[in-house]
C-alpha cells in the first residue's frame, strides 16, 4: 500500500510550480488531491494533466476561502493533509513600496495563508498535517523584497503558535522554506541569464533548484515518518541561507 493511501490533500496554489510538483507526489504516493488557483483554466488544466480535484479559489478572498472549505467539507470530508503555497512575489524598494502593493502581497502571503489555516482547522482530521510554503527570504534578507520577506517572516511565526495550539490534536504544523527554485514565478520576476547567475553565486551547491526537490520535503512531512516533527522550518536552499 502507498504511504498516503486514503489521505485528502488540499494543496492552494497547485496549478504550477512547487505546488504543481506537490500534487503530484501526494497523488502518486496515494493520496485523494484537490489542488486551488484563481484562474480557472489554469487550474482546470493542471488538475487535468494530474489526474486531480481541483476548485477554483483566491487566496486573498476571505469568502473564497470560506466556500472552499464548505466545497471541500461537503465533497471530500475531513482534511489528513494541508499544503498552504499559493503566493505572489512583487519587488520594491522600501522607499517606493506603495499601499497598493504591500496589501496585495500580504493579502496573499500572510493573510490568506493564515485565514486558509483558520479555516480548514474544524475539518482537519486528528493527527492531520499542515504545511506552509515559507521562503529563505525570511532568512537572508533580500533588498527590494522587504514585502514579501516580511510576510514569510510573520509565516514562520504563525507556524510555531499553530503547532502549539493543534498539538492536543496531534495536528502538526511545519514550514517548508525554499531557496530560488526554477518555477513559473521566476519567468513573471523576469529572470534572465544575469539574474540567474548572481542567484546561483549566492548558493553553495551552485545551482537552482527544482520543484519535486521541495515537493520531495514536503511531501516527507505530510507522512508517517514525520509523526514527531512539529513546529519546524526546512531550508531547502542549497545551502544559500548559510
Amino acid at each position: 500500500m502507498k504511504a498516503l493511501t486514503s489521505k485528502i490533500a488540499v494543496v492552494t496554489g497547485g496549478n504550477s510550480g512547487i505546488g504543481y510538483a506537490t500534487a503530484k507526489k501526494l497523488s502518486e504516493n496515494g493520496a485523494k488531491v484537490i489542488i486551488t488557483g484563481r484562474r480557472k483554466e489554469a487550474v482546470e488544466n493542471a488538475a487535468a494533466e494530474l489526474g486531480v480535484d481541483w476548485a477554483l479559489a483566491d487566496q486573498a478572498s476571505l469568502s473564497d476561502i470560506n466556500r472552499l472549505v464548505a466545497e471541500v467539507s461537503e465533497n471530500f470530508g475531513k482534511v489528513d493533509i494541508l499544503l498552504i503555497n499559493a503566493g505572489i512575489t512583487k519587488f520594491s524598494l522600501i522607499e517606493h513600496t506603495s499601499e497598493g502593493l504591500f496589501d496585495e502581497m500580504m493579502d496573499v502571503n500572510f493573510k490568506g495563508a493564515y485565514f486558509t489555516l483558520s479555516k480548514f482547522i474544524p475539518i482537519l482530521n486528528d493527527h492531520a498535517s499542515v504545511v506552509f510554503l515559507s521562503s529563505t527570504s525570511a532568512t537572508i534578507s533580500p533588498q527590494s523584497a522587504s514585502v514579501y520577506a516580511a510576510g514569510k517572516a510573520a509565516i514562520n511565526a504563525l507556524v510555531k503558535i499553530a503547532a502549539l495550539e493543534l498539538a492536543p490534536r496531534k495536528i502538526r504544523v511545519n514550514a517548508v522554506s525554499p531557496g530560488p527554485v526554477a518555477t513559473e514565478i521566476m519567468r513573471k520576476i523576469g529572470l534572465d541569464s544575469q539574474l540567474e547567475e548572481q542567484l546561483i553565486g549566492s548558493i553553495p551547491l551552485s545551482r537552482l533548484g527544482k520543484p519535486d526537490e521541495v515537493a520531495d520535503m514536503i511531501s516527507f512531512l505530510s507522512g508517517n515518518n514525520a509523526a514527531f516533527i512539529t513546529g519546524s522550518n526546512f531550508l531547502v536552499d542549497g545551502g544559500q541561507s548559510v
